[in-house]
């Protein structure tokens, strides 16, 4: 963000203890007190917990105390309301120079689907989630969508500064916001939230803390932002999913889902979930997925102790239903499927993909369709 010109909190990001007391004791103040921000991919940092105790996840202290405080932070798990009762680890610990702001503000870039483009969304009131501001302060919310072809205007960004009611430089406010604009056209960002976006003592706009996604599409050449990528924040299962381009999200309940299409595989949520049981997880493996891309959704879904049964859903449009039927058996034979394993097939060759899943020596229950299927993997479970 700095180096796209956003004025943000000087800090340096600590990995060791050592690496705190250095930046410690360059980024105090003038009453020698610094900021420790926990980084972690979740938000509620403040109100979160660590599991050794310490209440927040962010704090600010003394340089003396700075130490003392970061050995109960760094290379502990915190817990916020978005974490999950897991939490997440804090590899990273940013040590940051406490600023004197005097009012915050939300501001917020996203992909819109309305618009089908880039939304800004503004208040000036901010600190807290979105959700909260809109339902207190709804008259203050603003939102201005642009153009991606044309990107920002002046126009549009001096209506977010006069919107966020900022009571410094107006034209120096919308130049930053044009810049947090930029950054979020040329970074291949899905989203930059800023929040808070404060004023400091002069007036000047500073992005007190922000969180930023990225699409995933632009890896190939966003390669220093991708270099950045803590792995050891994402599941592990998404984490191995991705490395054969297969769609993996973990859920709560004990039916695994191995299906093709992310429509079809919300639907198959669906039925489990009105059939009386739940989804553990969300595995779309594409359209054209091959043998070694089954066998390894497999090996995913058999390592996850909570599935008590596995649904594969399967509609053979560009794939057949032969050569999916193959990848089953081989990928069950392989893993050792020790749950019930239902299947429905449908689309293309058909029959013969069902012949072959009769023919193997692999226990599998055949479904007809799809509430056949979900009704056979919740009996499973009680069998």
């Amino acid at each position: 963000m700095s180096k796209s010109g956003i004025n943000v909190p000087p800090g340096i990001p600590a990995f060791s203890l050592d690496d705190v007391k250095s930046a410690a004791g360059k980024m105090k103040d003038e009453n020698d007190e610094v900021v420790l921000k926990s980084q972690i991919y979740a938000g509620g940092r403040g109100l979160g917990k660590f599991t050794n105790g310490l209440q927040g996840g962010v704090h600010i202290c003394s340089v003396n105390k700075a130490l003392e405080l970061a050995k109960k932070m760094l290379n502990q798990t915190l817990v916020t309301k978005q974490t999950g009762p897991a939490g997440k680890p804090v590899n990273t610990l940013y040590v940051a120079k406490k600023m004197k702001l005097k009012r915050e503000m939300y501001f917020a870039i996203l992909l819109d689907r309305k618009t089908a483009g880039p939304i800004m969304i503004g208040c000036s009131e901010g600190g807290t989630s979105i959700e909260d501001l809109a339902e207190k302060f709804p008259e203050k919310i603003i939102k201005i969508p642009v153009d991606i072809r044309t990107g920002i205007t002046d126009e549009q960004a001096m209506k977010m500064a006069k919107g966020l009611a900022v009571t410094g430089d107006l034209n120096k406010a919308a130049e930053q916001i044009k810049n947090l604009y930029k950054l979020f056209a040329k970074s291949d960002c899905t989203m930059v939230e800023v929040n808070p976006l404060a004023e400091d003592a002069k007036g000047n706009l500073v992005a007190a803390d922000a969180k930023l996604g990225f699409d995933d599409n632009a890896a190939y050449r966003q390669k220093e932002i991708f270099a950045m990528k803590d792995e050891s924040q994402i599941d592990p299962r998404e984490v191995a999913a991705s490395k054969y381009d297969l769609n993996y999200i973990g859920l709560d309940g004990n039916i695994g889902c191995m299906v093709n299409g992310a429509g079809l595989a919300m639907a198959t949520m669906d039925i489990i979930k009105l059939h009386g049981a739940a989804p553990a997880n969300f595995l779309d493996v594409g359209g054209n997925a091959s043998e070694q891309q089954v066998v390894e959704a497999f090996k995913i879904l058999t390592s996850d102790p909570q599935v008590k049964a596995i649904l594969v859903n399967i509609f053979g449009g560009i794939m057949k239903c032969d050569v999916i039927a193959n990848g089953i058996v081989s990928a069950a034979k392989q893993v050792g499927v020790k749950v019930p394993l239902v299947v429905r097939l449908e689309g293309t060759n058909v029959e013969a993909g069902k012949k072959i899943l009769k023919n193997s020596d692999v226990s599998i229950i055949p479904a007809d369709d799809l509430d056949d299927a979900a009704t056979k993997a919740v009996a499973a479970l009680s069998n």
